[in-house]
């Protein structure tokens, strides 16, 4: 196992108070990933305290996570830590109270000599978070605590205040870590290495270079098990706000003044309070045939499972250049990836059967997969006589690297983070409130939903969105296998 570097880690020992622990996220993601983290020695110490409604004793627990572990744990040989990790994982069924959980906490931190820090996750619905906020407090472990929370962060802009108000009335801003699993990803984070480490291409990121930029997230998946749920909210609120703005705020931002993150967060919530407001006749709103007769859906539901939409930054960088956003569920591919697409040359002195122009400008992509790819696609004369040019490219994977092994899922990067008290990944309570109210508009006047066939990229209307330009997705050329040779 490669050594951890200095830094990286927390320097206190850890106490996770994991609520929900027995849900789908914390059986697939949250387990394995503390485990991994403290099997690597990320953490210098760790004890995890499991919350949820079954009526579990501690070996329960401990089983359900040992099953977690072997099933979805993507790092190879740490199985055998089993034995080391085993003993610091406890349980407190919910309905024991605050007392009882108050005492396994402090039974868990007589297990280090130091101070230790809380880490809250709460992995839990929508309508159990600020009961489960209000537990916390009740129990007396707000102190040297940090508390993580999954979306959403309110349903529009007067939730998100209320909700926003009443989590401070528990715990202050500076505790409270919004987690956003796309931008723990390490594609996402090399949008900033990329911009901000390379002379190359920081002088062209702008608007007289930059001619649009497509952020785009299809999905294959239907809605498994989150009908109810989604049926109440649909995709612009389950992906838009709480993903693909975030993405958006990483690719326009200005440089920060440090690579730190109350620095990166400033010019995070600059690009969002530059944002002006979603006009619904940008927005195209898609349901795929069959929605209406999901289990728990009504015959006449308006929910959107896809949409796609312009956005525009009005500040001195991205004046007149659209960022386009598409979403959706039953999509042809599972994809993810952000598209910068450049302006051609003004004027073109190539013969008009040279094929300059027939393919589209340059762009620049990233795909946001696990692990990281990017494209540079240009164009090349064709060997040969003649003045034929084909559209080519350069391409990055980190398989080129060897360094694969060493990649953190991104719910292990963000769970670190969150340890450490770095927020430059997490969502501020500013920045999520200035995205409800750009939204407000789209909220109070969504345009109708158009029907889109499974398996299909969405509603034809969304190539009128976007026109003159064209979605990057379906990828005209794929990416080439590493594996290949030749290649």
């Amino acid at each position: 196992m490669a050594k951890v570097p200095l830094g990286v880690g927390p320097r206190r020992p850890q106490i996770v108070v994991l609520f929900g622990a027995t849900g789908d996220l914390a059986r697939r993601k949250l387990l394995p990933g503390l485990f991994h983290l403290s099997a690597a020695g990320f953490i210098p110490g760790c004890r995890i305290i499991g919350v949820s409604l079954d009526d579990l004793d501690a070996e329960g627990f401990r089983q359900i996570a040992r099953a977690s572990v072997e099933e979805f744990s993507t790092h190879e040989g740490e199985p055998d830590a089993w034995a080391e990790f085993a003993p610091g994982v406890d349980y407190v069924p919910l309905g024991a109270g605050a007392k009882a959980l108050a005492a396994a906490v402090e039974r868990a931190e007589r297990a280090f000599a130091g101070d230790c820090q809380r880490l809250h996750y709460l992995s839990v619905p929508p309508s159990a978070a600020l009961s489960t906020v209000r537990l916390l407090g009740e129990a007396g472990l707000v102190e040297r605590a940090r508390i993580i929370m999954e979306k959403p962060f309110g349903t529009d802009l007067a939730s998100a205040r209320s909700l926003n108000a009443q989590l401070h009335e528990v715990f202050n801003e500076e505790q409270i870590f919004r987690i956003d699993h796309f931008l723990g990803k390490e594609p996402a984070q090399n949008i900033l290495a990329f911009r901000f480490a390379n002379g190359l291409f920081e002088p062209i990121w702008n608007r007289n270079f930059i001619e649009h930029v497509q952020i785009d997230v299809p999905e294959t998946l239907g809605l498994e098990k989150r009908t109810m749920f989604y049926d109440s909210i649909g995709a612009f609120r389950d992906m838009v706000v709480t993903h693909l703005f975030q993405i958006l705020g990483f690719v326009a931002m200005e440089p920060p003044t440090a690579l730190e993150p109350d620095a990166i967060s400033e010019e995070k919530n600059k690009v969002f309070r530059s944002m002006l407001p979603i006009r619904p006749s940008d927005v195209v709103r898609g349901q795929f045939n069959g929605y209406r007769e999901e289990e728990g859906v009504s015959p006449e539901s308006d929910t959107e499972t896809f949409i796609a939409l312009k956005c525009t930054i009005d500040n001195w960088r991205w004046a007149g250049v659209p960022f386009y956003l598409r979403t959706g569920k039953r999509l042809a591919e599972g994809k993810r990836i952000i598209s910068i697409a450049f302006r051609e040359p003004p004027k073109s002195m190539f013969p008009l059967d040279s094929g300059v122009g027939a393919q589209g400008p340059d762009h620049l992509t990233f795909d946001l997969a696990d692990v990281s790819k990017m494209s540079l696609s240009f164009y090349g004369k064709r060997p040969g006589p003649g003045m034929r040019l084909d559209k080519l490219s350069l391409q990055f994977a980190m398989h080129d690297t060897g360094l694969v092994g060493e990649v953190l899922e991104a719910y292990e990067r963000l769970i670190l983070d969150a340890m450490r008290g770095d927020r430059t990944l997490f969502t501020s309570a500013e920045g999520i409130e200035r995205l409800w109210e750009v939204s407000t508009p789209l909220l109070e006047t969504p345009p109708p939903v158009r029907l889109y066939a499974p398996g299909s990229w969405g509603p034809n209307s969304m190539h009128q969105l976007i026109a003159p330009h064209a979605w990057r997705l379906p990828f005209e050329r794929g990416w080439r296998d590493p594996n290949r040779a030749g290649s």
